[in-house]
């Protein structure tokens, strides 16, 4: 039998079911894993044992009354530190909430913790979630679990890094520009990218990505993302078996450098789609995206300075930007400077961008992408300087991920590889709210291809 930590939530939920063990017995494997492993990849920044284990307690005596909440009752989780947890400290990566307090859940929090969700911990995030790595002036970088001299990316790289890990289960993060699909990729899980919509916010943090930031489930299983989705999410996830499909498989987008490993596996998983029935196309260009991606850093830049300027937003505490990382600084100048007609811009790029694909989804039902252009990279550094030999800038590793909020689309990271003993994913994206049908075909893959490995640590 494998150990507690190393199940699936849905399988944990099978045991409870079953009184082949308890949800506290579940919880002190998860937390005992974590004391483990969190020294070599700093991923837990946060925790509330005594909070979880009387938790854990209450589920123990509700599953064996008969009388679970839901599939998750007793299933230990974690939280992105960009989620308000009551009673936990919310830091965002920033030095400038020193001593900040949730008083309540986020709804999507408390809507987990409603169906009996054991929550236990937070998790590193980048300041204010803005960068495509994880590292901060206050917890310092998070590793990778497959090589912790590595970053597992971000924004929710200590979310990936603790569920791949066998920490927990399941995760909650956030995704405002690949921020769940492209650590997912790079630690061997699913990350699901909900449509716009599909999971309410509430109670939580300034919106400074405003609706185009989601929250969403990070999984070693798309079982699990699934059970999550039906907890936090608006309306029924369907069940269902994924009928024949046209599939747009995309390798690039426009002349954007691909890490050639990547490459390859995102090619061969496009031929095993073909092999399970499905019609796959190959787009030998593809440049919709690049006004979009040209300025998608403009929206968190000109939302911090927003923030800066309306401190009473976030609370009544002092809230003082010089504690702001240099990098953080300088996005919040940028964010000052930029002009209405610039932000204005950018959304009519988002709208033109909308149109396109409106149109491309007539004629395909999903479209294959990478969902990263670059292995991880070295932990403390923010981005690859460099992708198959050719320079790139901040966001050039994150080419594939920010079309899909600029639009609201439904995406999902599954795995479809290792390269040089790192991981490497695929992303599959859908028309605005087609969430269901994406999840089932991301199943059927999986259940053809099954990924689920944990790291030697």
């Amino acid at each position: 039998m494998q150990a507690l930590w190393q199940l699936t939530a849905t399988a944990l939920a099978a045991g409870f079911r079953d009184a082949a063990f308890t949800p506290s017995e579940a919880l002190r494997a998860c937390l005992a894993r974590s004391e483990a492993v969190n020294p070599r990849l700093n991923a837990l920044v946060a925790l509330d044992v005594e909070g979880a284990t009387h938790a854990a307690e209450q589920s123990s005596v509700r599953w064996r009354e008969g009388r679970a909440l839901s599939p998750l009752d007793g299933v230990p989780v974690t939280i992105k530190d960009n989620l308000q947890v009551r009673g936990l400290p919310t830091r965002w990566g920033s030095r400038a909430l020193a001593g900040f307090v949730a008083e309540r859940d986020e709804l999507p929090v408390a809507k987990l913790r409603d169906a009996g969700a054991v929550i236990f911990g937070k998790t590193n995030v980048p300041e204010f979630t803005m960068q495509g790595y994880t590292d901060n002036p206050v917890f310092g970088p998070t590793g990778n679990p497959w090589n912790p001299t590595l970053t597992p990316g971000g924004s929710s790289g200590g979310a990936v890094a603790l569920v791949a890990a066998g920490g927990c289960p399941i995760a909650l993060g956030t995704d405002g520009g690949g921020s769940i699909r492209r650590p997912a990729s790079h630690t061997n899980l699913v990350g699901f990218k909900p449509s716009r919509g599909r999971v309410p916010r509430g109670d939580g943090l300034p919106p400074i990505f405003l609706d185009f930031e989601v929250a969403g489930p990070i999984a070693r299983s798309v079982a699990d993302v699934a059970a999550v989705m039906r907890v936090v999410g608006r309306g029924p996830v369907e069940e269902g078996s994924a009928p024949r499909a046209r599939v747009l498989f995309i390798p690039r987008f426009g002349n954007h450098p691909v890490d050639p490993q990547i490459a390859a596996l995102t090619e061969a998983a496009a031929r095993r789609l073909a092999e399970m029935g499905h019609e796959v196309t190959t787009a030998r260009d593809f440049d919709m995206a690049e006004a979009v991606n040209e300025r998608w850093s403009l929206l968190a830049q000109v939302g911090l300075a927003w923030l800066v300027a309306h401190p009473q937003e976030l609370s009544d505490r002092p809230f003082d930007p010089s504690l702001f990382g240099p990098v953080m600084q300088a996005n919040t100048e940028t964010g000052r400077k930029a002009s209405a007609a610039d932000l204005f811009e950018l959304l009519f790029e988002a709208e033109r961008l909308r149109t396109g694909l409106s149109r491309l989804f007539d004629r395909y039902d999903f479209l294959l992408t990478p969902a990263a252009a670059a292995l991880p990279w070295p932990a403390n550094e923010t981005h690859p300087p460099r992708i198959d030999g050719r320079e790139v800038g901040p966001r050039g590793h994150a080419v594939f991920a920010g079309f899909a909020n600029a639009v609201g689309l439904p995406a999902i990271a599954v795995p479809c590889g290792f390269a040089g003993g790192m991981p490497v994913g695929m992303q599959l994206v859908a028309r605005e709210g087609a969430d269901d049908g994406l999840l089932a075909l991301a199943h059927s893959i999986e259940q053809a291809h099954p990924w689920q490995r944990f790291p030697e640590l």
